[in-house]
């Protein structure tokens, strides 16, 4: 569900904390990526007469059009339609509810309700995903209908259940995880259109004396969102391995705009100036917003030129920072963070 249209807060989705909030949290990346860049003109100097805060009160019709936009996107990056170097024609599969019951309950399977229901639909080309999923919007957004399963349904159905446990190489038996919040799994299938368990950039052979030395394929291209983690405490310091840590491709991705992993909690980063990223001068010092799927929303200041000064240096160790200003201390190394405006907002409300 979305929250209240025309207001500080309406871009941003809003669901409970469960274990969809990673799925929802990539979502919610690529609405505020339409409505800040996709749907934005472009000019020659890239400023425009309207600010930027402005497409971050979208009403109800943009609402809905950047969450249609928003699924077609990841749905069809994991049908392989944005990657050129491939030779198979893409198909996008999405999964809406029926009355039938095509699958019967048995030793095999226990009926829930939703998946031995599902009718499969199939689109061979963008813009057919796009009418399609405008036109049944609505099923995505009915509290009757478990809108986030069968947008998990439908990334898993267009990857291919085969080639998902070929992402996840052996490390995982599973693409969704016990964990509060989801798996990281989930993320990096929106991001990348695979289920890969690794985020580093392109191909590593790993191997030893005794073995030989084996792919793991990690992020192959530049993301157009991103992704930051920091795992937290020495509780997760078992799955605290370099392989688990973003790459560039991942750190850097195209657009201001982060999916946050911190300490287990999904969020989203972003900054409204496109040119961030491309920009020495506009990345020294600037505004980053905070944002999760609860409605919780923080606004920070990073100074990234605090590293010439070392005695205000802030280390990821610190134990002043919060876990927040850790996380984005991964991407901006001993930058001086500030939290400016009123503290953190929690609006619960939606549509």
């Amino acid at each position: 569900m979305m929250r209240t249209p025309d207001q500080p807060l309406s871009y941003g989705l809003a669901a409970p904390r469960n274990g969809t909030r990673s799925l929802l949290s990539g979502l919610q990346a690529h609405i505020i990526k339409w409505l800040l860049f996709d749907s934005r003109p472009i000019t020659k100097d890239n400023k425009s007469g309207v600010p930027p805060e402005t497409y971050l009160r979208p009403s109800e019709d943009r609402q809905e059009e950047a969450l249609w936009r928003a699924c077609s996107e990841v749905l069809w990056r994991c049908a392989g339609g944005f990657n050129h170097q491939t030779s198979s024609e893409p198909l996008a599969k999405v999964a809406l509810p029926s009355e039938n019951v095509y699958v019967q309950h048995n030793s095999r399977y226990y009926q829930d309700g939703v998946t031995e229901k599902l009718h499969i639909f199939e689109l061979k080309s963008l813009e057919d995903l796009q009418i399609f999923l405008k036109q049944y919007l609505y099923l995505f957004q009915s509290q009757e209908c478990p809108g986030a399963m069968l947008v998990l349904y439908s990334l898993m159905l267009t990857r291919g259940c085969e080639n998902i446990k070929k992402d996840l190489d052996g490390k995982l038996t599973h693409l969704v995880s016990s964990h509060v919040e989801g798996s990281l799994n989930v993320i990096t299938l929106l991001l990348t259109g695979r289920a890969t368990p690794y985020l580093h950039n392109g191909i590593l052979y790993v191997g030893d004396e005794d073995h030989y030395a084996m792919p793991q394929y990690g992020v192959l291209s530049r993301s157009p969102v991103g992704l930051l983690v920091w795992y937290g405490g020495e509780e997760n310091s078992k799955i605290n391995v370099n392989k688990q840590y973003p790459g560039s491709r991942l750190k850097t991705p195209a657009l201001p705009i982060w999916i946050t992993s911190c300490s287990g909690h999904y969020g989203v980063l972003f900054n409204t100036n496109r040119e961030l990223l491309r920009n020495y001068h506009a990345e020294r010092r600037f505004d980053i917003h905070y944002y999760t799927c609860g409605g919780c929303h923080v606004l920070l200041n990073v100074d990234t030129r605090a590293h010439d000064d070392t005695t205000a240096a802030m280390r990821t160790d610190d134990i002043t920072a919060t876990p927040l200003e850790k996380l984005i201390l991964t991407k901006w190394q001993d930058a001086k963070i500030t939290w400016t405006g009123p503290g953190p907002n929690f609006n619960e409300s939606s549509k």
